[in-house]
């Protein structure tokens, strides 16, 4: 089929923008056909990714809405936190549709943003406009939309795997602990002590305790779930990993339930839903069993003993947790398939 739409990636050099120009270029209905970067303009993307040579050798744009208006339809905005919140009503205001990859559109009060990100919110009326593109979850309310908040990492990790049990009124709310686990590039291409090959080799640590901003986060999409206020215990961990992430969830359950019972019922809330992958009694997901690709990998065990089930969930960050969740999102606004672009197997060993 012909191309059939215009993709713009601002952020380009970032390692979620790297992936987003991955997967577009193999895309069957949108054509990439700008690359934006502040850090790097007229340098060739090439140049920042050596193995894109002679595969997309751009050159880095500026960010400026009206051109990049001029050649693109859709626009994904893979950049940091705080510059989203003054870009998108820019990139909107110029006829672009955006998908926003950054935090700054993903709570819907400005208040709790400024509180955990340290910076100002967007104006309300975007915060209120944009869709949260928890596919699997809220993917129906993408389609014909301008503005997407693309979610996070850790909170599509830990959504996907509690979502369905909260809004069944199988687990204690109150009782949530998260323990997740993610890979080096989750922290960004930029240089920090955390991520020198000598700290993080041979090592696992938590870190931003009680103070993560994907807290929030969760909490707003469990909330909703719930149809009550929630609060969680999440805590974070760097991992010597490049890519992944595994978040083990911790939940009383309010009536007797085995894991087989979880497994049906999960089956059956994502059933049709072809990148979440319900695993068999006994078996659990791994990190490298979803790497390179769009899919989340959920398994269960349910303790008698204590009343309480384990749920682990395992994702790429770079794709399900990023850019693959936000190609996704863009099928979904355009009602095309929604595995467009995105049928790769995994990546293994």
């Amino acid at each position: 089929m012909e191309k059939q739409i215009r993709a713009a990636v601002v952020g380009a050099t970032g390692y979620g923008g790297v992936e987003l120009i991955r997967i577009l270029l193999r895309h069957p209905y949108a054509e990439l056909t700008s690359v934006v970067s502040s850090s790097s303009v007229g340098a060739s993307l090439a140049d920042s990714f050596p193995h894109l040579a002679g595969i997309a050798d751009w050159a880095l744009e500026a960010i400026d809405p009206v051109r990049i208006a001029e050649r693109a339809d859709v626009v994904f905005t893979a950049t940091p936190h705080g510059v989203s919140s003054a870009l998108v009503p820019e990139l909107l205001a110029a006829g672009l549709k955006v998908i926003d990859l950054s935090g700054d559109l993903r709570l819907k009060d400005g208040s709790v943003y400024q509180a955990w990100y340290g910076k100002e919110p967007a104006a309300d009326a975007y915060l209120q406009e944009a869709v949260y593109g928890l596919a699997e979850v809220f993917g129906a309310e993408a389609a014909g939309k301008r503005l997407i908040a693309n979610p996070g990492c850790y909170p599509t990790a830990t959504l996907l795997g509690l979502i369905p049990a909260v809004q069944a009124g199988w687990i204690d709310p109150d009782s949530l602990i998260i323990d997740a686990k993610s890979g080096v590039s989750g922290a960004g291409r930029g240089l920090a002590l955390s991520s020198h090959f000598s700290e993080i080799n041979d090592n696992l640590k938590p870190y931003k305790i009680g103070k993560h901003q994907h807290t929030p986060e969760i909490e707003q999409a469990l909330g909703r779930a719930a149809g009550r206020e929630v609060r969680v215990t999440f805590t974070p961990h760097l991992a010597p990993m490049t890519r992944g992430i595994l978040s083990t969830i911790y939940g009383t359950l309010t009536d007797k339930r085995s894991a087989e019972d979880f497994i049906a019922a999960y089956r059956s809330y994502y059933e049709g839903r072809p990148f979440v992958r319900i695993r068999p009694l006994g078996q659990w997901p791994a990190t490298k069993e979803v790497a390179g690709s769009n899919y989340c990998d959920i398994g269960f065990a349910v303790d008698e003993r204590t009343r309480r089930v384990t749920i682990v969930s395992a994702i790429d960050n770079l794709v399900k947790g990023a850019a693959g969740q936000a190609v996704q999102n863009l099928n979904l606004m355009m009602g095309w398939e929604e595995t467009a672009g995105l049928e790769f197997s995994p990546l293994y060993p």
